[in-house]
């Protein structure tokens, strides 16, 4: 299927199967930080860049199959790019609602909240996930670099009042990039923006995977702790987590979850989806699909890599696989 990965083990949401809505890069944002790589179409146009009915199709037949309901705790929403901007989102939505009778998280940049349809449609989600990687216009256009259709006030007033009109819950993700955005003036004024909102939780994040460009680095533990502890201050009775991957596509610290009776080369596909998706170690790789130890994942990735199908990227003192 080229649209459903998983399930995956998350952290935060537990047994994740993820609807990823693209086949390209499609989103209004090209951040420096983006582990899916460059934007395909940098565009605030909604349309139908994968036939709804495609997606539609894959969801029935994957629940077709006995037993699946049981295999997941949730569906979580998100996209090559960013998932609002399919404009089939809000009927997909719906339908995983009916089809599995499951929770639905969307993970979303946050930038098209200021349209009341988009806020209508992410009223069928159990949990919304929006970014806000800063709140200062020169940082927000260092860091995110938006398509110029994009208008920061507007986007923090649609954060706003989404956060008053949605029900479920609201978990609100910013990434910190050394020298870029985690300055006091630049917390200071994502402060004042979580002052207005309604949210349930806050998740920091620094880069931690290749990112798009190389000059977008990780702030250190250190800047990182503090910063949790001045949100914790000024937000009492919200968490506040410290979570260690970069942005990009959803699949966060996640461990795949197969069934029993999987082949070598279902597993084969099911990696090869995973690093389209994030990129990965070969001790990352192993973790997630049991190969015997980082060497047999070489090994196995080897003709891969040489055929040119896998790439691999040195970030810090990691090798990374990558498609």
């Amino acid at each position: 299927m080229d649209h459903i990965f998983g399930p995956v083990n998350s952290r935060r949401l537990g047994r994740s199967l993820g609807i990823d809505l693209f086949s390209d890069k499609v989103c209004n944002l090209n951040c420096i930080y983006c582990e899916v790589g460059a934007t395909d179409r940098l565009t605030c146009e909604r349309a139908e860049y994968v036939p709804t009915e495609k997606i539609l199709d894959e969801i029935d037949r994957y629940f077709a199959e006995p037993g699946r309901e049981q295999e997941i705790d949730v569906v979580t929403v998100t996209a090559s790019g960013e998932p609002t901007l399919h404009s089939g989102f809000g009927r997909i939505l719906t339908h995983l609602k009916k089809k599995t009778g499951k929770k639905i998280a969307v993970l979303t940049n946050g930038t098209t909240l200021m349209d009341a349809q988009v806020r209508r449609e992410l009223a069928a989600a159990d949990v919304v996930i929006p970014s806000l990687d800063a709140a200062r216009e020169t940082s927000f256009r260092k860091i995110d670099r938006p398509a110029t259709c994009l208008d920061l006030k507007e986007i923090i007033e649609g954060l706003v009042v989404f956060s008053h009109e949605y029900t479920g819950e609201i978990w609100l993700e910013i990434l910190f990039a050394l020298n870029v955005n985690d300055g006091k003036a630049d917390v200071q004024a994502l402060q004042d923006v979580i002052t207005e909102m309604r949210i349930d939780r806050i998740q920091l994040n620094t880069v931690a995977r290749p990112p798009l460009e190389s000059f977008a680095r990780p702030v250190g533990k250190d800047r990182m702790r503090e910063i949790a502890a001045t949100m914790r201050k000024n937000n009492p009775g919200i968490p506040v987590d410290l979570l260690a991957r970069s942005g990009g596509t959803g699949t966060e610290d996640a461990e795949v979850v197969f069934g029993h009776g999987r082949s070598r080369q279902d597993i084969m596909d099911e990696i090869l989806r995973m690093l389209k998706r994030r990129p990965c170690t070969a001790a990352d790789i192993d973790a997630i699909f049991p190969c015997g130890g980082p060497e047999k994942v070489e090994q196995y990735l080897a003709p891969l890599v040489r055929s040119g199908q896998v790439r691999t990227r040195v970030h810090g003192d990691r090798v990374y696989y990558l498609l």
